[in-house]
């Protein structure tokens, strides 16, 4: 059995919610897509990142004195803490809301290595910030009723109510449509970009499907990819990554390989990237404009001009390209000009469906970087 992402919001809309918020994932990405198809935009924000759409939330209810539904996956979980705690709490402003997290890591279910430990504390951090929970059924009416009990104790006690989401919990929803695209793959421009960028220089990739490329193209075309950094999870967080490791090791070219959902998570990151960078930091967004990863929803990044916004928080140098014959020569400014430098390539939302996994674990990757360094 399963829960129909109609019969859940259609539930959840008779109980009075009317805002719908959060960041995609890939458990929820049935509940994604029927959303992103059904409910309008004034009902419905993805977020940059989960902390925000637990303000937005907060915001919401003063106006509207009803709860807020803000769904992530448990790995952006920590990017709640602080609102949570120091505003919502119900010792502090004590706003009622509804959080639907992806339970990835959940304990016996197999996942990939940046879930487990996640998934195996997930019950215990609930518990520790004092937040009532349950795991939702897998069953229509058995849903709704628990559904009915979170709304009942959040609005009773004044705070966020967590609803855990097992996998398979949701039954399938209308796929969102993809439109006629004509831009270069991602899969396709890494490898382009990849190989401009050359043996010498150490990359570190962000979260998702474009470090699972990087991989499998080293793998096949017999490369160690020792200098890459897969940062196989903390979405958002591989460009200070890098800026570690170029300030570090000033000599050597870093790039980071990045995504305009990770991008656009911690988009502050580029000021301060700006202000302690060496000239041998190099930033390549991947803009595909969703989070391809977890189910195709849209980013925000049509809304922005990245290379100006990069120049504007004091990048040196910033471009875009849309073409992989205009690559080579980007790069080739990029490192004209010296960093922190960007360059934006436009890509087409997808990847192939037998795109394998890294084979090595976290750690062995991080020690190969380490010792290639």
């Amino acid at each position: 059995m399963s829960v129909d992402p109609k019969d859940f919001c259609d539930h959840l809309a008779r109980r009075g919610v009317t805002l719908f918020t959060g960041v995609p994932d890939s458990l929820l990405k049935q509940l994604g897509s029927h959303i992103m198809a059904n409910l309008p935009r004034e009902r419905h924000v993805i977020t940059a990142n989960e902390g925000a759409a637990v303000g937005l939330a907060i915001g919401h209810y003063l106006k509207t004195r009803t709860p807020a539904v803000v769904y992530m996956q448990n790995s952006g979980f920590g990017n709640t803490v602080n609102p949570l705690l120091s505003l919502a709490d119900a010792e502090v402003y004590g706003v009622p809301m509804l959080l639907i997290v992806g339970w990835r890591g959940q304990p016996g279910v197999a996942d990939e290595p940046q879930h487990v430990k996640q998934g195996r504390v997930q019950r215990e951090l609930v518990e520790a910030m004092d937040l009532p929970w349950s795991v939702l059924p897998g069953d229509g009416d058995a849903a709704a009723k628990v559904v009915d009990e979170a709304l009942d104790t959040a609005v009773a006690r004044s705070c966020p109510y967590v609803l855990l989401v097992e996998k398979g919990t949701f039954a399938d929803a209308a796929k969102l449509p993809k439109e006629p695209c004509d831009l270069p793959s991602r899969e396709d421009a890494l490898i382009a970009a990849a190989s401009a960028v050359g043996d010498d220089a150490a990359i570190v990739s962000t979260t998702g499907m474009l470090s699972r490329e990087l991989f499998e193209y080293r793998v096949n075309n017999d490369l160690s990819g020792d200098r890459d950094f897969l940062t196989v999870g903390g979405m958002g967080h591989a460009s200070a990554i890098a800026l570690g490791v170029a300030k570090a090791e000033p000599d050597r070219e870093v790039w980071c390989f990045d995504g305009d959902g990770a991008l656009l998570m911690h988009l502050g990151n580029l000021a301060v990237i700006a202000d302690h960078a060496p000239d041998t930091y190099f930033h390549v967004v991947f803009n595909n404009g969703v989070h391809d990863s977890v189910g195709g929803q849209p980013t925000s990044i049509n809304r922005v001009d990245v290379p100006a916004a990069a120049r504007a928080l004091g990048y040196r140098h910033a471009t875009s390209v849309s073409t992989l014959d205009l690559l080579p020569a980007a790069v080739a400014s990029l490192r004209e000009h010296g960093g922190p430098a960007l360059l934006e390539i436009k890509v087409k939302p997808g990847n192939r469906a037998d795109i394998g996994r890294p084979t090595r674990t976290p750690a062995e990757s991080k020690n190969a970087f380490m010792q290639a360094l």
